[in-house]
């Protein structure tokens, strides 16, 4: 899976902010802001990959038990594919 191409993210402080622009934007009119691990997770997604690699890498970054982790990359990705914001192809 994957960041679709038109959600675009931006650093401010603490928080990531992501918009869509394009073609996603006919899609998603909205704001989302993320925190620290969340954005970690976001950015992880934009570069294929699968919901167990993005937490090994997690794990590696953070000291937090598999089970908290699994379900934190689980809500994060579940909320953007509600959004539209993935590409849900794995390779």
């Amino acid at each position: 899976m994957k960041l679709k191409d038109g959600f675009i993210t931006h650093q401010i402080q603490d928080t990531q902010m992501m918009v869509a622009a394009g073609e996603a934007a006919k899609h998603f009119h909205g704001l989302v802001r993320s925190n620290e691990t969340a954005a970690f997770i976001v950015d992880c997604l934009k570069n294929e990959t699968t919901e167990e690699a993005v937490v090994e890498r997690l794990l590696e970054e953070y000291n937090v038990s598999r089970e908290v982790v699994t379900s934190d990359v689980h809500t994060v990705i579940e909320k953007l594919k509600s959004i539209g914001a993935l590409n849900d192809v794995t390779t």
